[in-house]
């Protein structure tokens, strides 16, 4: 009885236990199955995350590969303009350093004749006391007074004889030369050529308007760089952007583009480019229109078209304030004014006076002087030889070869060089003026200086009584070497050293 008990219970417990092994084992592999699910999906997410990690790494190295390159491009860029400038400078330099070498080698053969004429006077005189003082018995200051006196009537002799000759030349050369001489008189001033502002500035409504004309890292800022080719300086000067660059026609461009931009709001690359063209288009018309007035105002008949056009780029390009245009025109008017008073040809005046300036609508992008430019640009399409030359020579640095050029030359000086016609104040003027004469009244027997030709030339009247000819070419070179010491000024300065002796009497 207890045996089929006892073996019941057994069995039961066996089948307790297979049961609870097959549950058992069925539950963990349930949990092996879900653990190999997460793990898979774990896998799989960090596989994921890997990949847009990845992605976003090489995003980014790019975006800063692309910056880098831009700032290395606009450094090249930079320091390109800065290599231009600086050689630019250093040839100017070197030019000044010769021209400087060439006076001194010539003023250093001057004072050794000067040294050698000297010699040859004292050896003579030396002689002649010796031949005195052997051949008569009186005292040396007696044989000094007697040569002294023959050496006088001998100068006076060869100065009155040299007078003469010249006077004789003079006379013959009169009727040929009147109208050089005349020209030579109304000249007052040798302009020299000045430098250009080279910005513009662009007011803003608010600063909030820089960050939108930036745009997202800058592409609409170096859209419109690109598009009109100038630089635009946007610093900490509030409500405003600075426009730089040495080309005025592009920087107006620049200018009337960004206003649009301002006024418009709507400010990306394509709207930037649509602007530009725009803006391209009304200067172009407006430089078109502005050098046909000019052309009708100097009244200058057949001129071609590409000179007109030339000449309405001088609207925007600017001389110590004064506007290159409205100097030309008055140019042209002031040649055909006295053209017509010489008997010279007035059409050929007003042409040549109306071009005279041309080179600077281009002096930016061609290397050389404005007038060798303007010449070779008025030669392609004016066939005229006398209205090239007049161009070439109207600032006297290739001498003048015939009476057109210093005609241009005189009205360019009277245009540009008379007081308030550029911008410079009439006290800073006048003590330029001041300080000129100080310097020449300074010197041992000058009597009275006067500085001309808007203070590019300075005339010296000096007392005969102490300062011979030879002293007085002295003092000329003494006068220079002061004026390039002490002052500061454009150009160059002309000292001329006057000396004359004066005898009056009265018949009764």
């Amino acid at each position: 009885m207890l045996l089929p008990i006892v073996l019941a219970a057994v069995g039961g417990l066996v089948v307790g236990v297979v049961v609870a092994f097959v549950v058992w084992r069925m539950v963990m592999g349930r949990r092996i199955s879900a653990a190999k699910t997460e793990v898979e999906a774990l896998l799989t997410e960090a596989q994921t995350k890997y990949k847009e990690t990845l992605l976003e790494a090489k995003e980014e190295g790019i975006k800063i590969k692309s910056q880098a390159e831009a700032e290395i491009r606009e450094r090249r860029s930079e320091i390109h303009r800065q290599e231009r400038r600086i050689a630019q400078k250093e040839e100017n330099l070197d030019k000044k350093y010769e021209n400087l070498e060439r006076r001194e080698r010539g003023l250093a053969g001057k004072e050794k004749e000067l040294d050698d004429l000297r010699d040859q006077l004292q050896e003579l005189k030396q002689k002649q006391i010796q031949q005195l003082e052997l051949i008569s018995g009186i005292s040396s200051a007696e044989a000094k007074s007697l040569l002294i006196s023959a050496v006088e009537d001998e100068a006076k002799e060869d100065v009155s004889r040299r007078i003469r000759s010249i006077e004789a030349q003079y006379k013959q050369e009169a009727d040929e030369r009147a109208q050089e001489i005349l020209s030579q008189a109304i000249q007052r001033c040798a302009t020299a050529v000045v430098s250009e502002s080279t910005v513009s500035v662009v007011p803003l409504p608010s600063d909030e308007m820089k960050g939108r004309l930036i745009g997202r890292e800058g592409r609409n800022i170096r859209a419109l760089e690109n598009a009109t080719g100038v630089d635009l300086i946007i610093d900490d000067t509030p409500e405003a952007v600075t426009i730089s660059g040495f080309d005025p026609v592009r920087r107006e461009v620049a200018r009337l583009a960004l206003e649009r931009l301002i006024r418009d709001g709507r400010i990306h690359p394509a709207r930037i480019e649509e602007m530009v063209a725009m803006a391209q288009n009304e200067v172009e018309a407006t430089m078109k229109a502005e050098g046909e007035n000019a052309v009708h105002e100097a009244g200058v008949t057949g001129l071609h078209p590409e000179l007109t056009k030339l000449l309405g780029r001088l609207k925007y390009r600017f001389s110590y304030g004064q506007n290159v245009l409205r100097h030309s025109i008055e140019v042209a008017q002031l040649s055909s004014m006295i053209a017509s008073e010489l008997g010279v040809k007035v059409e050929l005046a007003k042409r040549a006076g109306l071009l005279h300036d041309i080179g600077k609508a281009v002096d930016f992008q061609v290397e050389g002087p404005h007038a060798k430019i303007g010449a070779d640009l008025v030669k392609q399409w004016d066939k005229s030889a006398e209205v090239v030359a007049a161009v070439a020579e109207h600032h006297g640095e290739e001498g003048f070869s015939g009476i057109l050029s210093f005609i241009v030359s005189a009205a360019d000086a009277i245009s540009g060089g008379r007081p308030g016609a550029r911008r410079e104040s009439l006290e800073h003027y006048l003590k330029r003026l001041e300080a000129l004469e100080s310097v020449a009244n300074s010197f041992k027997g000058v009597e009275k200086s006067f500085a001309i030709q808007a203070g590019r030339e300075i005339r010296i009247m000096v007392k005969p009584e102490e300062i011979d000819d030879l002293e007085a070419m002295r003092l000329t070179r003494d006068i220079v070497k002061k004026i390039e010491e002490t002052l500061e000024y454009p150009g160059q300065i002309k000292v001329t050293v006057i000396r004359e002796t004066r005898t009056v009497d009265y018949a009764k």
